[in-house]
């Protein structure tokens, strides 16, 4: 993996801070503002969600920072691990998470993310790997900080020759991702939430 050297892939230890500095990356983002609407909270909540998404991806996939002071953050899962099952969660600690949370996160979100998923399954059924999550502090926003992410990954999945998926829920992310090479294969509408989302790939399966 030639391409990732220059990046700290992350393991167990770097949860704390990690899963801080994606709460703060989204936390105006529409899709957390509808899981956590009280701002308040969103922070503290949000920590937790993402060291339990971190956690699933080091066990299952690989998450990487630009360098050992994080300032951005990127979670990429291979397709087989990207619907996140029952048993797979509870491998990565829903439990612990439901219980910070409480219940009514994963009955508020499971039928969003069956959705997402079902688009998902329809767009790439085939093997590729899906970019979960990739967030810049805010601090080191606009600074290359999110090019130094997603160059070297799309680096290795082009030479390998591995499609790669991603949905986002932000317009503005489109261009930026286009500009990468994703294609926009899908702009949706998740009823009861106010969310649309946009379905992207970038190479062919």
């Amino acid at each position: 993996m030639e391409e990732l050297k220059n990046l700290l892939r992350l393991e167990d230890k770097h949860l704390p801070a990690a899963a801080k500095v994606l709460s703060r990356a989204f936390h105006n983002e529409p899709l957390k503002a509808y899981l956590f609407p009280d701002e308040k909270i969103r922070d503290a909540m949000g920590v937790d969600f993402f060291a339990f998404m971190l956690r699933y991806g080091i066990l299952f996939g690989e998450v990487y920072a630009t360098s050992p002071d994080l300032e951005g953050v990127a979670v990429w899962l291979p397709s087989e691990y990207a619907k996140m099952t029952p048993e797979l969660m509870a491998k990565a600690g829903s439990k612990g998470l439901e219980a910070k949370i409480g219940s009514w996160f994963i009955e508020q979100a499971r039928p969003l993310y069956d959705v997402i998923d079902n688009k998902h399954s329809q767009h790439a059924p085939f093997r590729h790997w899906y970019l979960a999550f990739i967030g810049v502090d805010p601090v080191f926003q606009g600074k290359g900080f999110a090019s130094k992410l997603l160059k070297p990954m799309l680096s290795r999945l082009n030479r390998e020759n591995i499609p790669c998926y991603l949905e986002t829920e932000t317009e503005k992310n489109v261009d930026i991702y286009t500009h990468y090479g994703f294609k926009l294969l899908e702009k949706y509408f998740v009823l009861d939430t106010g969310l649309y989302f946009y379905a992207m790939l970038l190479g062919k399966g």
